[in-house]
C-alpha cells in the first residue's frame, strides 16, 4: 500500500514540476540563449574559439566558474557579470519551480490520505 502512495506522490510531484516548465519554458529559453549569445560574442571579443566561449558562457551563467578561461577586456567583464546575474536567475526560477511543486504535491497527499 504504502510503495503505491509513494509512487503516486512522486508522479504528482513530477507532473507539477513539468507544468511550471512548461509555464516559465518561454522566459528560461531566453536564458539560455542569453547563455550562448554572451558565450560567442565574449568569445570573438577575447580572441576565443566559438566552442570556447560557448563553454565559458555555460560555466559562467551557472555560476560554476572554474577560471580557467578569464576575460580580459572590459566589455567582456561586463558581460560576464551579466552571465553571472542571468545565472542566479535560472537558479531562482528552478528553486521556485522545485518548492512550488513540493508544496502541491504534499497538498495532494495530504488530501488523498
Amino acid at each position: 500500500m504504502k510503495h503505491s502512495f509513494a509512487k503516486h506522490v512522486r508522479r504528482e510531484f513530477y507532473k507539477t514540476v513539468w507544468f511550471y516548465f512548461l509555464v516559465v519554458w518561454p522566459i528560461f529559453s531566453i536564458l539560455l540563449f542569453t547563455i550562448v549569445l554572451f558565450g560567442i560574442i565574449i568569445g570573438q571579443l577575447e580572441g576565443w574559439g566559438p566552442f570556447d566561449g560557448i563553454y565559458f558562457g555555460f560555466i559562467t551563467g551557472l555560476t560554476i566558474g572554474y577560471g580557467d578561461l578569464v576575460p580580459k577586456q572590459t566589455l567582456s567583464r561586463i558581460l560576464s557579470v551579466a552571465l553571472g546575474f542571468n545565472g542566479v536567475l535560472m537558479t531562482a526560477i528552478f528553486a521556485a519551480i522545485s518548492i512550488r511543486a513540493i508544496e502541491e504535491t504534499a497538498k495532494a497527499a495530504q488530501t488523498e490520505e
